[in-house]
């Protein structure tokens, strides 16, 4: 018996609606969920095996049945098949249903009075389909204005201003977590001994050449002095390896050449060197410089820092 969707479209189709449901549904992450989850990939097959079976299945049955059949409803049954789909009682009744349409033989009665060059006018009823989606655009209508006038629920604008806010503490936070991404406004002093040991190593070998090994100043000025000349806090040295000195007689940046987890225990190292006094330094360069957020006074009235670093310089 002829079906109206082919079985080879109708059984991949069944199987790629459920496939596609269980990857929309199941979070596996970067990797397809058949792959990340092998009960996943029995259960796609079990169900695959399952299809087939019952095409087979009902396969059988029509065949069977269709052979108890007499031969007059065999012929019956042979006309039916035939029929397009417009012409199908089931479509029929449907349509029917839907636009409540007066057959042809009795148009008459429906005629109205209005008569417009020759054109008359039926008095037919409007479509249920069009009467019922009115309806529902009515009911629509009053619950949006009375969610969005009356009650004040969030309208679009609203709604991105809220995710545009989370969604920059959701950055703030994942900075703090990602030290590749770390900027002068994220970064914060190292204290660690382990970190102030490779940020040593990266001055000897990168900064030492103009600043001498113990940070007393050659070409570079002195970095164990409190006075400097682009500012001597760990964001500001941090600034000043990642994007140079000044212009024109500054130091180069560094961004190319160190990660910024790099650079923040080279500043790190660098503020652990002030007052270390080393031998024959350099002349100060620059004015003090006191970070008015950290430096605090201690019960004897000495001023201290506490977190003053740069490289910059």
């Amino acid at each position: 018996m002829k079906k109206l969707i082919p079985v080879y479209i109708r059984l991949p189709l069944i199987f790629f609606i459920v496939f596609g449901a269980m990857e929309y549904f199941i979070d596996s992450g970067d990797k397809p969920a058949f792959i990340k989850y092998p009960m996943v990939s029995v259960f796609l097959f079990v169900f695959l095996f399952l299809l087939i079976a019952i095409e087979i299945t009902v396969s059988a049955i029509d065949r069977i049945t269709y052979n108890l059949l007499t031969d007059e409803q065999k012929a019956k049954l042979e006309i039916d098949s035939n029929l397009s789909l417009k012409e199908r009682a089931w479509y029929k009744n449907l349509m029917q249903k839907l636009t409540k349409t007066e057959p042809m033989e009795t148009e008459a009665s429906l005629l109205l009075d209005h008569d417009y060059d020759g054109i008359k006018e039926l008095d037919n009823n409007l479509p249920p389909w069009w009467i019922y989606l009115f309806y529902i655009t009515i009911v629509f209508a009053v619950a949006y204005v009375v969610h969005y006038d009356v009650l004040g629920g969030e309208d679009q604008e609203m709604e991105l201003k809220k995710e545009m806010a989370q969604a920059k503490i959701d950055v703030e936070e994942y900075l703090k977590t990602a030290p590749d991404l770390m900027d002068e406004k994220t970064v914060t002093l190292l204290t660690d001994p382990a970190d102030l040991a490779t940020g040593k190593e990266i001055f000897t070998t990168d900064c030492a050449a103009c600043h001498r090994a113990d940070g007393g100043g050659q070409i570079g000025p002195n970095l164990t002095d409190n006075h400097w000349i682009l500012g001597g806090g760990i964001k500001e040295i941090f600034h000043t390896i990642t994007n140079g000195g000044r212009d024109g007689k500054g130091m180069i940046a560094w961004k190319g050449t160190l990660k910024p987890k790099e650079i923040q225990k080279v500043a790190s190292y660098i503020l652990s060197l002030q007052g270390s006094n080393p031998k024959d330094p350099k002349e100060p360069e620059g004015e003090i410089w006191v970070d008015k957020d950290a430096s605090k006074t201690d019960a004897g009235g000495v001023t201290t820092q506490t977190d003053s670093t740069q490289v910059k310089k």
